[in-house]
């Protein structure tokens, strides 16, 4: 191994977290992750003082050009956008900072940023960057990352899960929410509901979902419990396989058929552990990082 491809290999981790923070996409993150390493291979890195910023840059850069391009797919996009799901483990999630940050609840409301506000926002929140190391890594003069910043934090704190539970109480919720839902009874859904509950359901066109965002613990808990009484994608409800793995920093669920992965639903808690939001992620081309970590878990 080069030492090019040692010292890229040593920062490949950060690198991919960053991107996916900013895009909110495994796919798009790794592109950008392989289109700096290009660049990293191609540079003159005698040149390169601090390798680990001159990768951030690069980026953070790529990734802010490659959401701007986004931006009009995704405003035209078949029903809600969620973030593309991953998998993560128990011990990175220990870190409470780190786990808010990838968890959907929180990459739904950075969405709601502008390019630079985000990658801004990720680099100082997330990653503790300073800001002249954020100005270098954006290309921005300081006081324009400060501000950006201030923009970002004000925006994220309004919009927020005003909550975040303990890891015990989130599986234990998200084990009685999915037996609830899956045994189609009213009743102990709403137990479970907080009154403003949203549902959002992403399948992109792609398969059957909501167009909207379901709200009210009444229409939210109908809606799920029509879904279990009928077949979905072809697939009876009682032949699917259903597993609490940890998806983006906390307990989520994976459900599984015919070999393939058909969904991913993670929950958010209000203050009194009740759900407050629901992500349910169907969109079969969200799904391949979630399907590769199972097969190689």
């Amino acid at each position: 191994m080069s030492p090019a491809e040692q010292t890229f290999i040593e920062h490949r981790k950060l690198l991919f977290a960053i991107a996916y923070r900013i895009l909110g996409s495994v796919a798009d993150a790794e592109d950008v992750v392989q289109d700096a390493w290009l660049k990293w291979s191609a540079a003159d890195r005698g040149q390169v003082a601090d390798p680990k910023a001159y990768l951030s840059r690069v980026v953070s850069n790529l990734s802010m050009e490659r959401l701007r391009s986004a931006r009009h797919k995704r405003e035209t996009y078949v029903g809600p956008w969620l973030p593309e799901p991953i998998l993560t483990s128990a011990d990175s999630a220990e870190d409470v900072a780190a786990a808010e940050s990838v968890s959907m609840a929180m990459l739904v409301v950075l969405e709601t940023l502008s390019p630079l506000e985000r990658a801004v926002f990720v680099l100082k929140e997330v990653f503790d960057f300073s800001y002249a190391e954020i100005g270098a890594a954006v290309e921005r003069s300081e006081s324009a990352v400060r501000q950006a910043g201030h923009r970002a934090r004000s925006h994220v704190q309004a919009r927020r899960p005003r909550f975040e539970a303990d890891r015990g109480t989130k599986r234990a919720v998200t084990e009685r929410f999915f037996a609830a839902a899956t045994g189609g009874d009213i009743n102990d859904l709403m137990q479970l509901l907080a009154p403003d509950v949203t549902l959002w359901t992403d399948g992109g066109g792609r398969v059957r979902q909501a167009l909207r965002p379901v709200e009210g613990s009444a229409k939210v808990a109908a809606w799920l419990a029509g879904v279990t009484k009928r077949p979905y994608e072809g697939v009876e409800i009682a032949d699917m396989m259903a597993e609490v793995v940890d998806i983006n920093g906390g307990p989520g669920v994976v459900f599984s058929a015919a070999g393939r992965v058909i969904a991913t639903l993670t929950v958010a808690l209000d203050a009194d552990g009740r759900i407050a939001a629901i992500h349910n992620v169907a969109n079969p081309d969200k799904l391949h990082a979630v399907a590769d970590g199972i097969r190689r878990g």
